[in-house]
């Protein structure tokens, strides 16, 4: 990309911004009377040109009017993804929404992604905290009927897992709570090859019971990210790039979408973009970023959270191209951390 002009890049800011508020194609007359410009229209018309020429504009049809480029997009987020801030008064009010709360995991990821639907007005995801490496916490092991057994198990950081199990001879409640205590106290806080050590020691129940823990956190460790949790798809498909009336705005829409019901798609695009950077850095891929077809006409604010070497998560807001990035970066941002602070003070803490 060519070097831009102080001029250029006045220029490039205003109409990203002009089109991101009203969603129409922005012409040089447009420019001149909204923000009232020492310059004529001629000399923004010729300026929109080579802004167009260099890639950071497009003109749709034939109108006078220019809209932003995917690169025109980065341009513009690159030099404000920075300073952009959220308001006190909305820091205040996030944060006493999350106080107000149940110490709860699941209660967090919830509100979590109400708060980021509601302040982007974009569809928003969230995942839950997932250990680095997993790591038991405990199991409780209920007999149900015959030989069924319904094992429970915790991991630290908070996932649980829930398997019924089909043992070889039917087992009293008391031998079950005991194998469970055992396997509490030799396992509390191993990871997956440091519990494979215990194999050694244990009786033929807690072998069997182990060997299903086993494998529990191996798939676990297989997975990217925690459970997911999402809110505000209605607020994608309202944009007027989604609109109903236009059928390739609703295939777009509907594209985007499927990204929260294949996850293996989604786990593939956390694992080569946000899981990979620092905590609370926030990450925006525009138009799919050349990889991913299922986003090209959208952009994606993603961020990690949590505690390194211990448990994260991500979370972000998906919306069009033309989102507001001044008031999501900041929000995705202030969450992120919000959270990071919430995970730390529960697990790290607290064990």
């Amino acid at each position: 990309m060519n070097d831009l002009t102080d001029r250029q890049k006045n220029l490039l800011m205003l109409l990203v911004r002009d089109y991101i508020e009203t969603a129409q194609p922005v012409s040089s007359l447009h420019l001149v009377g909204r923000y009232h410009l020492d310059m004529s229209s001629a000399t923004i018309r010729n300026e929109m040109s080579a802004l167009t020429e260099m890639g950071y504009l497009r003109q749709p049809h034939t109108s006078a009017g220019r809209i932003p480029s995917e690169d025109g997009y980065r341009y513009f987020v690159s030099h404000m993804i920075e300073q952009a801030e959220l308001p006190e008064a909305v820091q205040n009010t996030i944060s006493h929404q999350f106080h107000q709360s149940r110490p709860d995991v699941e209660q967090w990821m919830t509100l979590a992604a109400s708060v980021l639907a509601h302040q982007s007005q974009a569809v928003s995801l969230v995942t839950a905290p997932h250990a680095e490496k997993s790591r038991f916490k405990h199991v409780e092991l209920i007999s149900t009927q015959g030989r069924q057994v319904l094992m429970v198990l915790v991991m630290w950081g908070g996932e649980v897992s829930q398997q019924v199990l089909s043992l070889a001879e039917p087992v009293s409640q008391e031998r079950l709570s005991g194998a469970a205590r055992r396997i509490n106290s030799a396992c509390q806080g191993r990871t997956t090859d440091e519990t494979i050590s215990q194999l050694t020691h244990a009786d033929a129940l807690e072998t069997d019971i182990l060997t299903l823990v086993l494998q529990e956190m191996r798939r676990a460790d297989d997975r990217a990210s925690g459970n997911l949790y999402y809110d505000g798809l209605s607020n994608v498909l309202s944009e007027p790039e989604f609109n109903a009336s236009d059928p390739q705005g609703t295939r777009d829409a509907r594209r985007a979408l499927r990204l929260f019901d294949e996850r293996s798609t989604l786990q593939e695009l956390l694992s080569q973009t946000v899981l990979n950077t620092g905590l609370g850095s926030v990450q925006v891929l525009i138009g799919g970023e050349g990889t991913w077809e299922e986003l090209r006409q959208c952009s994606m604010v993603l961020a990690r959270y949590g505690v390194a070497g211990h448990v994260t998560g991500m979370l972000g807001v998906m919306g069009p191209m033309r989102m507001s990035y001044g008031k999501t970066i900041p929000t995705v941002r202030f969450v992120a951390n919000l959270l990071s602070d919430l995970v730390n003070d529960s697990f790290v803490e607290n064990g």
